[in-house]
């Protein structure tokens, strides 16, 4: 299937430039090219066009999860035909496993794993491995160790009607592939067998399969939906893939196990021979722990740091990634190759650049203190030497971009003008004295009309303690605050609640900078904007002032007691593009406008309340009709359940709450 583009929009401005430019550049394999597009110029869009042109599957780095999240549900409206995916780390909470010699302290590996996430980067693989028309859009989770593809490819399972297969063969088959079987509620990655009745919740899919088998051969298969279990479709073929990304095939058991051993063997002498025996009993009891925890399951909590001999790979060299699934896909269905667009580049290169040491620093002590085998290094991040090998075609985007960026690239596509109209915003330095009362008044004019303010602080703690403050003022201001801190799938949410009007003013520190759209914003107050740093150099600044290019009065306030030379650079910038942009609205009669774009609906639906006992059954009347609906039925299957236990008591209890939701 080629990739087609759904949008009423048309290029405007200089982006056909830029489109017509860039594609010619990477059409004659030139590696690097840079798309240097203003705010609210529609880079987005933009390379759209080019995917479009070039049918090329593509592969879009982001460098955090909030932009990253954002650009997918963009890139699926653009391509609603197309196999879109979302790649990112799935952990709402990670504590990677650490070792601190000076306090004898280690720390396991403790994680909180997101299974939507863990759904959509299931299905991000699953695409690479069965559709030329992919287009993936991940932060930087992606240069990050992955079982192979060919691994992958050829565990995957596929079941037709009429297909001859012994139930209990079909059984392990999901074992193999890590489903856990369950005789009760079916879950993501779980599979139920009842006579010759087969249920399966893939991993990667919003739908359970219902197989009815007859004797040694599949006679049906149904798609049901996973809340109601009503039927979907009849389906003839269905293929199912892993549950994890990381297996171990029994099949090269023994001369896998064969190269650990012998790699224990050799840790051990040498820390025996250096005395540590403390470190030599360590090592030992953990592989041998491990080894018969694979034997068993095929699968055991840190498999990853056996992932080079599972996979055959050489000391030192790297894993595979999501990259390798790309050269995978060119390869199976003969693409000419694929492309890479790094956005928000001046933010995200140095990001792949630094994971690395990082890592290898971590992994140091582990195995110096008996932890982990050597081996254990070879699982880990690429190199920005590898992953720059990996990626055969780049294109950086950015209103930023580096001198290393501009320097590598053959072209560099410039997009100042605006298909809006819309100028660089104004921008007004006022003195840092009295600088919250100005500011108040000054948020409360927009609320007046309808329009939203950003601010941008140093500190958490600042802005937190600004938002209660705003909060707290007679002349109810609705402010909250955005930073690290809030969860990943929350951020959507506080973004979209500024934009519906739930409050005026949203705080932040710099995940107010790169790429968020934010069309309802008038008004971006930065403090301490002279203070020299990380966050507020010219290239932060510039990022920051794009906030308010989306809207027709658009201004900046920047609270200073002096000119910064970062603020005079951000600032002779600006108003260099404003002269241009002005200029081409003289000369073109264009009158500039505001964008106007919807508010999409959530990525991922909210995770519904755990019910685990009836003394604290969750309440609905906080739901969307669409979440109370799931968890009715949630309730009415434990109610079921609790029945056919015998438990009537809290079968009674669950059916007297369930009346509540009416």
């Amino acid at each position: 299937m080629q990739f087609k583009l759904k949008t009423s929009f048309q290029p405007a401005g200089d982006q056909p430039q830029a489109i017509d430019k860039l594609v010619n550049s990477i059409s004659k394999n030139n590696k690097h090219q840079t798309l240097l597009g203003v705010t609210g110029s529609g880079k987005t869009f933009t390379v759209a066009k080019i995917i479009e042109k070039l049918q090329l599957p593509t592969l879009i780095i982001s460098h955090n999860k909030t932009l990253a999240s954002q650009l997918y549900q963009e890139f699926r409206d653009f391509f609603p035909k197309n196999a879109v995916s979302y790649f990112v780390s799935y952990y709402d909470y990670y504590q990677p496993e650490a070792y601190i010699p000076q306090s004898d302290t280690y720390i396991e590996k403790e994680t909180s794993i997101n299974p939507e996430i863990d759904k959509l980067r299931l299905t991000t693989t699953s695409n690479l491995l069965t559709r030329p028309d992919t287009i993936v859009v991940a932060s930087v989770s992606c240069i990050y160790g992955l079982g192979s593809p060919d691994s992958q490819e050829g565990q995957l399972l596929y079941l037709t009607s009429g297909q001859v297969i012994n139930r209990h063969t079909l059984a392990s088959h999901l074992v193999s592939l890590q489903y856990q079987r369950t005789t009760t509620t079916l879950t993501r990655g779980t599979f139920r067998l009842t006579g010759n009745h087969l249920e399966i919740y893939p991993s990667q899919l919003d739908v359970v399969y219902s197989i009815q088998l007859n004797e040694k051969i599949i006679k049906s298969i149904q798609a049901l939906d996973p809340l109601n279990f009503t039927p979907v479709q009849q389906e003839k073929i269905i293929t199912i893939y892993p549950a994890k990304h990381y297996l171990a095939s029994t099949s090269n058991n023994k001369r896998v196990f064969k190269t650990i051993r012998q790699d224990l063997r050799n840790q051990i002498k040498y820390f025996k021979k250096n005395n540590m025996l403390l470190e030599a009993h360590r090592i030992e009891q953990k592989v041998e722990y491990d080894l018969q925890m694979i034997q068993e399951l095929g699968y055991v909590n840190g498999i990853e740091n056996y992932s080079r001999y599972f996979d055959g790979r050489a000391t030192g060299s790297p894993p595979y990634t999501l990259l390798d699934y790309f050269h995978y896909n060119v390869k199976k269905f003969k693409a000419k190759n694929f492309l890479t667009v790094i956005d928000e580049s001046h933010i995200s290169l140095p990001q792949i650049r630094g994971m690395f040491k990082g890592d290898q620093s971590r992994k140091t002590n582990l195995i110096n203190f008996g932890f982990r085998l050597p081996a254990a290094l070879d699982n880990r991040p690429l190199t920005f030497t590898e992953f720059q090998r990996k990626i055969p075609l780049s294109l950086y985007t950015s209103a930023t971009p580096t001198d290393y960026e501009i320097s590598l690239s053959n072209t560099v596509a410039k997009q100042v003008i605006r298909p809006t109209g819309l100028l660089d915003p104004e921008i007004i330095v006022l003195p840092t004295k009295n600088q919250i009362t100005r500011l108040t008044q000054e948020i409360l004019k927009r609320k007046t009309k309808g329009e939203r303010v950003l601010v941008l602080t140093i500190t958490k703690k600042m802005a937190e303690e600004l938002a209660e403050h705003l909060t707290k003022q007679k002349d109810s201001v609705k402010a909250e605050y955005l930073h690290s801190d809030i969860k990943t799938l929350d951020r959507g949410d506080v973004l979209d609640n500024l934009r519906k009007g739930d409050f005026d003013c949203l705080i932040g520190i710099n995940l107010l900078r790169e790429g968020l759209d934010l069309p309802e914003v008038s008004l971006i107050a930065i403090l301490d904007a002279d203070k020299e740093g990380f966050l507020r150099t010219s290239t932060s600044l510039i990022q920051i002032m794009g906030r308010a290019a989306r809207h027709v009065n658009g201004q900046v306030i920047l609270f200073a007691d002096r000119i910064s030379p970062s603020m005079k650079q951000a600032m002779d910038i600006t108003q260099t593009r404003r002269k241009a942009q002005q200029k081409f609205n003289d000369d073109h009669n264009i009158t500039p406008k505001s964008i106007s774009k919807p508010i999409r609906d959530r990525l991922l639906e909210k995770q519904l309340p755990e019910v685990s006992h009836t003394s604290t059954l969750p309440d609905a009347s906080s739901l969307t009709p669409k979440d109370k609906k799931k968890l009715a039925v949630k309730l009415k299957t434990l109610m079921n359940q609790a029945a056919k236990n015998w438990d009537f008591e809290k079968a009674a209890k669950l059916r007297d709450h369930l009346k509540t939701f009416s």
